[in-house]
């Protein structure tokens, strides 16, 4: 019965068919028109080309015509201070850069970019934000905020001073025009350093003009890479954070309109780009800072330096009294830090 019944079925669709051959012989064919997202970077076109370009590169061939990401540089559509607005109002349609340099108005946001000392080396980011809570409370942060979805973090270089004339003592960055990231130059005026807000791209004329004194924005690596290294002339091996904390954003109406499988791509797309990072700005850190000739080393000693990393500490104290949200991040990294010391070699020297 079971084989007549199905034999039934055939019979009928086939009669079906023949009555409306000139139907079925030609389906419908529903046109679906291609996803296009326009992204804008926190980095300039040299930069961009490490940071972001090859995953968004990747991205569109793997999507194969369904889904296209425009990449836009540093201030390029908008002022990297205007991006998470924008962003929130549909204008751009996702974002890569650091919390705190977009204004995003979360009060995380203060950990983005160089939290100071938040970081020791880049591999501390990634475990933080998975494996010691910090992604769910991104994820919390955000969802408090309408139109906008925070999707991943990652880290890049250390902060280190590129300057005109040499550091070697707290002493030599007193009165320093220094061009660097909004909570990094909150820090950082504490020891006397002027911070500078200026476009990113205006920064090597700013330096030729003496507009500025120095740079605390990147490692050796971008120094090199985006012609700050023929700006400045000395190098500051002592850092105030061993990794930037980015991420990347998108519009939320905009996001939820995307398929699962582009989605999952766009998360693949976005953990490579994570991990390109990695190994580009460990190994060039290392080759610049013996190999390369455009930048003198300088060092302030340990023991004056370890005052730096005391006041610190009293900042992230300060920064834990401005929510129980920001004290939850500042005890994830107390706890971490304590981790990470008493594992001792090779997670933390001395």
């Amino acid at each position: 019965m079971t084989n007549r019944r199905d034999f039934l079925k055939k019979a009928g669709l086939a009669t079906v068919g023949a009555a409306g051959a000139s139907t079925l012989a030609a389906p419908a064919v529903h046109a679906q028109s291609t996803i296009k997202w326009r992204l804008q970077t926190y980095a300039g076109p040299a930069l961009a080309e490490h940071v972001i370009k090859p995953a968004i590169d990747a991205f569109n061939k793997a999507a194969n015509g369904e889904m296209v990401i425009e990449l836009y540089y540093a201030d390029q559509l908008v002022p990297t201070g205007e991006l998470f607005r924008a962003m929130q109002k549909g204008t751009i349609d996702a974002v890569q850069s650091d919390d705190d340099s977009i204004a995003a108005p979360v009060d995380v946001s203060v950990f983005g970019g160089y939290f100071p000392f938040g970081t020791r080396y880049s591999l501390d980011v990634p475990v933080l934000f998975n494996q010691y809570g910090l992604n769910e409370i991104w994820e919390e942060a955000y969802d408090e905020v309408d139109g906008v979805k925070w999707l991943s973090a990652g880290a890049w270089d250390p902060c280190h001073f590129a300057t005109k004339d040499p550091i070697r003592s707290l002493a030599d960055l007193k009165g320093k025009r220094v061009f660097t990231f909004p909570t990094a130059g909150r820090f950082l005026s504490r020891f006397g350093v002027v911070p500078v807000s200026l476009p990113w791209e205006d920064i090597e004329v700013a330096m030729q003009t003496g507009e500025l004194d120095g740079i605390a924005w990147s490692g050796i690596t971008e120094d090199y890479t985006v012609g700050w290294a023929d700006v400045t002339n000395y190098f500051l091996t002592n850092n105030i954070s061993g990794a930037w904390c980015g991420s990347f954003f998108a519009n939320e109406d905009r996001w939820n309109e995307v398929p699962e499988h582009l989605k999952t791509l766009f998360k693949l797309c976005m953990d490579s780009s994570h991990y390109y990072r990695q190994h580009w700005y460990w190994g060039g850190e290392a080759q610049l800072r013996t190999e390369g000739t455009k930048l003198e080393l300088t060092t302030i000693p340990d023991e004056e330096w370890a005052t730096v990393e005391q006041e610190a500490y009293k900042f992230w104290d300060e920064i834990a009294e401005q929510s129980d949200r920001s004290k939850r991040v500042v005890d994830i990294l107390k706890k971490y830090a304590k981790t990470m010391e008493k594992a001792g070699k090779p997670y933390r020297y001395g």
